[in-house]
């Protein structure tokens, strides 16, 4: 089944909730970016796989979590780790991976009350979405912090950012790899705890500048 990789960087207080409310046979791959919170402490004690990445960066986290899952279907997932994403709704986003009918499927985030999606974050998320259907021709709602793909293709891809840009490379590399892409509405949630990009507009500014840097690639 496939594993889950999840970047924390002080995410004590989601943690618990979310890695029990895993889909049966979804393992957990967490990454820790250097967490001063006890969280992965917190995620070994769940049962969790825990791989440490003192490297600071979204990327990063994402990567090391990559190279250290090895399912045995060879799907791997991605999400976030503040509570913002139910985990059980993995099943429906890895579902058309598994099946062999997707290259690369995304949550599309459907906020489930005001204020779960700042205003700030949606409208950075629109333009990136509006580039790349630009730049692809691929019509995508929404970047999908919650996605599915097979573990070896990924690595394939080559991926080089190790900060915010990377799952805008990816869907980029995807693209031009002519890979099958898929959306699919999935809830979001406030998050839990104090938020330290989206929630905030210095953090969403910092994940743009990434993101732009990706861009001008």
């Amino acid at each position: 089944m496939p594993h889950v990789v999840i970047p924390v960087l002080n995410e004590a207080a989601a943690l618990p909730a979310l890695l029990a409310g895993m889909p049966p046979g979804y393992t957990a791959v967490v990454a820790d970016n250097g967490s001063t919170d006890g969280s992965g402490d917190i995620a070994r004690r769940s049962g969790a796989i825990v791989v440490e990445e003192p490297a600071r960066g979204f990327g990063a986290a994402c990567w090391a979590g990559l190279l250290a899952a090895k399912p045995d279907d060879g799907v791997v997932c991605f999400m976030d780790g503040d509570g913002s994403l139910d985990p059980f709704d993995l099943l429906q986003v890895a579902a058309p991976v598994l099946a062999g009918t997707s290259d690369l499927v995304m949550g599309a985030r459907r906020p489930t009350v005001a204020g779960a999606w700042p205003l700030h974050a949606r409208m950075a998320n629109r333009f990136l979405a509006l580039e790349i259907r630009r730049r692809t021709g691929r019509k995508l709602a929404d970047l999908g912090p919650m996605r599915a793909a097979r573990r070896d293709d990924l690595l394939a891809l080559g991926i080089e950012d190790r900060r915010f840009g990377w799952p805008l490379e990816m869907i980029l590399r995807a693209a031009a790899a002519n890979w099958r892409i898929d959306e699919l509405p999935v809830p979001y949630f406030p998050r839990t705890g104090r938020s330290k990009v989206t929630g905030t507009v210095s953090g969403t500014m910092r994940a743009v500048r990434d993101m732009s840097r990706v861009l001008a690639t």
